[in-house]
């Protein structure tokens, strides 16, 4: 049964792959270059690519990435912690993405099976 992607998801999708793929040219290009295996620019490079197939696989319909994309957003609320401005952003963030995805027009989207996605 093929279900039309909302469009909320197909947005949060390609606003997760974009994020990320940015973000990692962008630290890329201003860090990689001269501390490529510096630890922290490895992690930062890792929440990236995360970024980027959570992105992926929401446009696939798999349900368990709708997770995946909440678990990615917290991470950034609990690092955002000391800056005030950043928890509250981050925090607003979070709190949009869990009720465009998991609202009953992005549920029908997502199988209730976990391997099946609707394509």
């Amino acid at each position: 049964m093929n279900v039309k992607r909302p469009l909320p998801v197909t947005i949060i999708a390609w606003l997760y792959i974009a994020v990320g793929a940015l973000a990692l040219v962008t630290h890329t290009s201003a860090h990689g270059l001269r501390h490529p295996i510096a630890s922290d620019y490895v992690w930062v490079a890792i929440t990236e690519l995360a970024a980027i197939a959570i992105g992926v696989l929401l446009l696939y319909g798999r349900g368990w990435a709708r997770w995946l994309a909440l678990l990615w957003m917290g991470f950034h609320v609990v690092v955002s912690w000391p800056v005030v401005s950043r928890l509250v952003i981050h925090s607003i963030f979070l709190a949009v993405l869990a009720y465009f995805l998991f609202r009953p027009g992005s549920q029908k989207y997502f199988p209730s099976q976990p391997d099946a996605g609707p394509y």
